[in-house]
């Protein structure tokens, strides 16, 4: 039997998608995800790193190199193929949920909420 992959979560889901275009710090995952909701999604830094860390366990993301600035270690990371695939199944998933929601709508004449 296949094993199941459990839905990501969003500060997870938008993690993995502040790594599609490349390798980012802790930092720069940050401001991606805030910026790509529109500064509704504010992932504190221990919640980034812990799910780095459980992400990197599960094989969606990998450390890459270091680089030191300022005297402190930035790692970067990146998505792994697993990350890409998981990541493309979220986007999937959300988009057939909310087609549900926006086909309801639209027969009901109601405006989704």
């Amino acid at each position: 039997m296949p094993r199941q992959n459990p839905p990501l979560t969003e500060p997870q889901y938008f993690i993995l998608a502040a790594l599609m275009d490349g390798p980012l710090h802790g930092y720069g995952i940050i401001k991606a995800a805030e910026q790509a909701t529109n500064g509704r999604l504010r992932i504190a830094v221990g919640t980034l790193y812990g799910a780095l860390e459980r992400m990197e366990r599960a094989g969606l993301v990998a450390a890459g190199h270091e680089e030191i600035v300022n005297g402190r270690a930035r790692r970067y990371y990146r998505l792994t193929e697993d990350g890409t695939k998981a990541l493309g199944r979220e986007a999937l998933r959300m988009q057939q949920a909310a087609a549900v929601v926006i086909g309801h709508s639209r027969n009901t004449g109601a405006a989704p909420a």
